[in-house]
């Protein structure tokens, strides 16, 4: 018990450490960053993003991390150290929910606060969000899957890797919107699993990580071996998955669907272990994000929404090496040029 206060005691003391500096060296507007983690690619490039822009635009920025997605307490001390320290803005992928009550008391201090490719539900804990449309994502990859199989989607056995059973926006966008593009009814689109269809197995918690994603797919061959199709939350879950499918010899007959777009993804469709994934572009939403901080702190001005939705958009590509009739795609050579991580 002692040790682990003492660990928790000095990441506390050093995101302190990070956000005093930040306030002393302070120069212009200052801009924080917060990921889920610091490992993944996708907010690797994030913080690539965000760190450049601000260096173009002469701000200055900060970066903090959560150790892994759902962990939203590290998420909250780096909010109240952002916060603390005088920033202008903060830019966030939120864990869950349970940081919106640090957000909506930096809103209420006069900070800007973006989220990016993952919402709040409490639409009073940001001012707006950057991102993906994830539910055209997994749209995209449902038809996909849904053409490629032709004949044989309609006796499909369809396997949902997910974060985690918490339903968590961008979960659940992606989630839900394969589903429909597949052409299964989705009688709630709000939460994961209201689908009654014998084609989907299951959902399964994966961590979006590729440990998790071997476990799932072992799971859900344990349910049904005529597993034919894998949904995955993103390309390290979908790595596990076919991790699983070569050790039970099915790699050759199951097709595997992902969102991201990250460079170790795109070579997984060129080399055939990803049929299709959807590509989204991390550097832009933090470097938009960026540029609306600044924005904000010479006038106050606020970012507005895409038209016709409720979030500015960032793109999505659906990148695969075998388009489907009526699904529009880039190659995986294009996805190469694009992609990130």
């Amino acid at each position: 018990m002692k040790k682990l206060f003492t660990t928790a005691a000095v990441s506390a003391i050093c995101i302190a450490a990070a956000s005093t500096a930040f306030a002393a060296s302070h120069t212009g507007a200052g801009a924080c960053l917060i990921t889920k983690n610091n490992t993944n690619p996708f907010f690797v490039k994030m913080k690539e993003g965000a760190a450049a822009k601000a260096a173009e635009m002469g701000m200055d920025f900060q970066a903090f991390a959560g150790e892994k997605d759902g962990d939203a307490s590290p998420q909250i001390i780096a909010v109240e150290n952002c916060v603390a320290a005088g920033a202008k803005g903060i830019l966030i992928t939120p864990s869950n929910d349970s940081v919106g009550p640090a957000l909506k008391k930096a809103r209420e201090a006069g900070i800007l606060v973006i989220a990016l490719d993952t919402p709040l539900a409490d639409a009073d804990a940001q001012d707006m969000t950057f991102a993906t449309d994830n539910f055209e994502a997994g749209l995209l990859i449902g038809k996909w899957a849904k053409a490629t199989l032709g004949d044989a989607a309609a006796n499909a056995h369809i396997g949902m890797l997910d974060i985690n059973k918490d339903n968590i926006s961008v979960d659940v966008a992606r989630d839900t919107g394969f589903l429909v593009g597949f052409g299964i009814e989705v009688p709630d689109l709000t939460v994961m699993g209201s689908e009654t269809d014998p084609r989907v197995i299951g959902h399964e918690s994966s961590g979006a990580n590729p440990e998790g994603g071997v476990t799932s797919v072992e799971n859900l061959l344990a349910k049904d071996p005529e597993l034919n199709v894998v949904y995955t939350i993103n390309e390290p879950a979908a790595e596990g998955a076919y991790q699983a499918l070569k050790k039970a010899g099915r790699e050759k007959d199951v097709l595997i669907v992902s969102v991201d777009g990250g460079c170790p993804g795109i070579a997984s469709v060129k080399s055939g272990v990803i049929g299709a994934t959807s590509q989204q572009y991390p550097l832009l939403m933090a470097s938009k994000g960026i540029e609306a901080i600044a924005a904000f702190a010479a006038d106050g001005t606020k970012p507005t929404a895409s038209e016709g939705l409720t979030f500015f958009n960032t793109g999505v590509n659906l990148v695969t090496d075998q388009p489907a009739e009526g699904v529009p795609s880039i190659d995986s050579a294009k996805g190469t040029e694009l992609c990130w991580g």
